[in-house]
């Protein structure tokens, strides 16, 4: 029988701050210093102990508030979808799809939600299931605005009507916002809309329905991703930052909704 701890016994788990620092977050002598002021919590209780351990695979680490990918294996990049391309991995038809983006990535990853062929703009692609699911899912209302140039000019009747919500064969939809930005030309307008449906070219059945066929349709923004300046056809990791918004959108999505099977799918 032992008469006490084994002395060439491991401790389980590893450090925090090699953790972190392995992540990406900052070098082990600042995470050091995040620790002994309070910056950092593991599984919602603050560390403030350089000796903390966590197991990488299990514990939740969040920074200042932002929850942190302690997984360097999962990819997240952005993709400004070029016209034409239909979002899928494969397309039966023999029509360009997303696959010549996943080989470019390295990885086996896949598009969070869809864009129609003709529309362009900000497409995640991920290896990342859990979180693609709540990006997805209906219920947790992940925000999408679009820039749509319509034919005709959009009078304040129509924006009333979109955010007062319209009937489509699929039922009825509201926009969350919407707003006229600019017009290219006499008959042509620009709208800027904001929804979280992820309903099949909800946007161009809406316009369709108030009178405004749209012409060219871009998405500008995908929760808290901006496609900024982005070129058509180019793809980009996300930053450290846009991922951790990522992680508390889901996170935070998944404390307010749950997903139910009787909801909307996609």
């Amino acid at each position: 029988m032992s008469g006490g701890p084994d002395p060439d016994a491991q401790p389980e788990g590893e450090r925090l701050q090699k953790v972190l620092a392995a992540a990406g977050v900052a070098s082990r002598r600042v995470v050091e210093q995040y620790i002994v002021a309070g910056r950092i919590r593991v599984n919602d209780r603050v560390a403030t102990e350089l000796g903390t351990r966590i197991d990488p695979a299990t514990d939740r680490v969040e920074v200042d508030g932002v929850p942190v990918q302690l997984d360097t294996a999962k990819r997240y990049l952005m993709l400004n979808k070029p016209k034409g391309v239909v979002s899928t991995m494969s397309d039966e038809n023999g029509r360009p799809d997303l696959s010549r983006y996943a080989e470019q990535a390295g990885e086996r990853v896949y598009n969070v939600g869809r864009l129609d062929a003709e529309t362009t703009g900000l497409l995640v692609l991920t290896n990342d299931g859990e979180l693609a699911h709540v990006l997805a899912h209906p219920s947790f209302g992940v925000e999408k605005t679009y820039l749509a140039t319509v034919r005709g000019v959009v009078k304040a009747d129509a924006l009333r009507r979109l955010r007062a919500g319209v009937e489509l064969d699929d039922g009825p939809i509201s926009a969350d916002r919407v707003r006229v930005v600019g017009e290219s030309s006499r008959d042509r307008t620009i709208v800027e809309v904001t929804l979280h449906s992820g309903r099949n070219r909800i946007v161009r059945r809406m316009l369709a329905a108030v009178g405004h066929p749209v012409i060219e349709l871009v998405r500008r923004q995908f929760g808290p991703l901006h496609l900024g300046s982005l070129g058509a056809g180019r793809m980009r990791d996300l930053t450290k930052v846009e991922v951790g918004a990522l992680l508390a959108l889901a996170r935070d999505a998944g404390r307010d909704a749950a997903p139910s099977p009787k909801q909307e799918r996609r």
